[in-house]
């Protein structure tokens, strides 16, 4: 009886190793309005979104503390709901949102929990979202450009080529220091789409870069020169001494147009929404842009 006893605790033992080895994922419900559609199910019980917070905070780190690695997914309840049609499942069941969490965990957005707050990785979760659709949706424009009539170039990775080298460009003549860039590309009546890059300088000069918001940026800026939509690509660059320094380009034809310190100046001190001045930032110079040398860079498609 006591060697079968050791056995046991030898296997409880064991899972618990184990149980250590397994990376997990947690859907989480962002936002007051999504946690009010989950509660239409019988098995979700939670009747507070400000306590349903807390308990997954809780249990993050909670699982923290055991060593086991957890990633948070946004579970937006339309693609839940879409999701269980497709796929014959009871939406009011917890497998099945368990099983949904596993398909996000796959495909969608998601961040790896570190121990950070709640507070803020909420909004990293949502930034993630939206940069994932953005890839997504100009990806998808990109595509449908097709090919040259005239000498049958795939228009959208021909553009998505040249914004590439162009954002290389603009990195490369850069001053040092960690640089903040913005692109922002006017589309359909009312709709912009807008790409944020944070670039950061190892200890050595060379940048450090997400590959995914990198992604994401140069979708964007292909997207603009392929249609040759109105739009910019403002970068702002925070040197290890002295003032920040701001440049910008215009998105003009298939390539970026410098802006003048005046332009730059106007852009960033006049209210969008009334056209009032505002007040510079105090240590921040409003500069030029250096020369990126676009003569030697591929021309592009101009057909």
């Amino acid at each position: 009886m006591a060697h079968t006893g050791q056995t046991g605790q030898t296997d409880q033992t064991m899972r618990r190793v184990l149980r250590r080895e397994i990376a997990g994922t947690i859907g989480l419900l962002t936002d007051e309005h999504d946690f009010r559609a989950m509660r239409r199910y019988r098995s979700f019980t939670f009747h507070d979104h400000a306590v349903y917070l807390r308990q997954v905070e809780a249990l993050l780190q909670a699982r923290a503390a055991q060593g086991t690695h957890t990633t948070v997914a946004l579970f937006d309840p339309e693609e839940y709901a879409d999701f269980c049609t497709a796929a014959g499942l009871d939406a009011d069941a917890p497998a099945t949102r368990a099983r949904f969490t596993a398909e996000l965990a796959a495909h969608g957005p998601t961040v790896p929990y570190d121990g950070q707050p709640l507070a803020d990785l909420l909004p990293a979760l949502v930034d993630e979202a939206v940069r994932q659709a953005t890839w997504e949706y100009t990806s998808t424009l990109l595509a449908t450009l097709g090919g040259c009539a005239t000498c049958g170039e795939d228009l959208g990775r021909a553009a998505f080529t040249r914004a590439h080298r162009l954002l290389h460009r603009v990195l490369e003549t850069a001053p040092p220091g960690s640089r903040h860039l913005v692109c922002s590309v006017k589309g359909h009546p009312e709709e912009t789409l807008v790409s944020v890059l944070l670039v950061e300088e190892e200890s050595d000069g060379t940048p450090h870069i997400d590959e995914a918001e990198a992604l994401e940026f140069t979708s964007v800026l292909a997207l603009g020169l392929a249609t040759h939509s109105p739009g910019g690509l403002v970068m702002r660059v925070s040197p290890p001494t002295g003032p920040d320094r701001i440049h910008g380009w215009r998105l003009r034809g298939y390539g970026l147009e410098p802006l003048t310190a005046a332009e730059v100046f106007d852009a960033y001190c006049t209210d969008i929404e009334s056209g009032d001045l505002i007040s510079p930032e105090p240590n921040v110079d409003y500069c030029a842009p250096p020369d990126l040398g676009d003569d030697r860079l591929p021309p592009g498609h101009h057909h």
